[in-house]
């Protein structure tokens, strides 16, 4: 399988040849006809176009068939500037982040940039059984993640494990049939611009947070398959493990175009 980077490097330097020929083309009588050639991508749709190509045309809807370090890969490999992705990062101080939308991967997956109110944080959620990649773009992001409610200090389960299932432990769908008690962290990360990170249900539970009290974040966010923004997913109560359902179907902006 090609590496991430080859293939980005393979599109930009598609893009660019049919720039040069289309600057080196004779002009031709029926040239007006044709229309304006498209303009070659940005690094950053250059990200976008090479994202879809990974999840491929059938298999990226499923999640066993995406190749998670390849996503990673894609993610390392984007070093455009700002201006190319700030069409989409609208923010609000009104809530602690904004969910702006980049783009539908085909149905396959959606790619948000994510805006952080400085000092604000995400609930501790989980990620409807999907792989989520996050990539910081601006600021920084502390990640801390927590066992599932069956899961102690110690790392042992009180309940049956499973290598099948997606979170490598049987209660996780309904963790309210066991006695609720504290979620145990596992670990806390502070992730800089430009780093990369993997997160999913296997993995545990997890909550993002902008440290810093004055400085806004931006991160981007790859979620394949879409589960979340379709069936919902789960925040939990790090005090108790207790679980509410809540439904992620709309988005702050959507290509670009405010929704709220």
């Amino acid at each position: 399988m090609a590496t991430k980077e080859t293939k980005v490097n393979t599109l930009l330097s598609s893009n660019m040849n049919n720039d040069t020929a289309a600057h080196h083309s004779p002009t031709s009588l029926h040239d007006s006809a044709r229309g304006s050639p498209e303009p070659p991508l940005d690094s950053f749709h250059t990200l976008v176009q090479a994202i879809n190509e990974i999840l491929g045309p059938c298999n990226g809807i499923d999640s066993a068939g995406v190749d998670v370090e390849e996503l990673k890969g894609a993610m390392r490999a984007f070093d455009g500037p700002d201006e190319e992705w700030q069409k989409y990062a609208f923010q609000d101080y009104s809530r602690p982040y904004t969910r702006n939308l980049v783009d539908r991967g085909n149905g396959k997956s959606n790619l948000l940039i994510l805006v952080w109110t400085p000092g604000k944080a995400s609930p501790i959620h989980d990620h409807a059984n999907a792989h989520c990649v996050m990539r910081i773009l601006k600021g920084s992001l502390t990640e801390t993640i927590y066992g599932w409610p069956c899961e102690g200090a110690d790392g042992l389960t009180d309940c049956a494990t499973s290598p099948t299932h997606p979170t490598g432990h049987t209660c996780s769908a309904e963790p309210e049939q066991l006695e609720p008690h504290a979620l145990c962290v596992k670990r806390s990360t502070c992730y800089g611009r430009g780093q990369v990170t993997y997160m999913s249900d296997r993995l545990g539970l997890h909550r993002i947070q902008n440290a810093s009290t004055e400085e806004v974040a931006v991160s981007l966010h790859l979620y394949t398959p879409p589960n979340a923004a379709k069936h919902g997913c789960h925040i939990f109560d790090q005090k108790t493990g207790k679980k509410s359902k809540v439904q992620q179907c709309h988005f702050y902006s959507e290509l670009g175009v405010k929704t709220e």
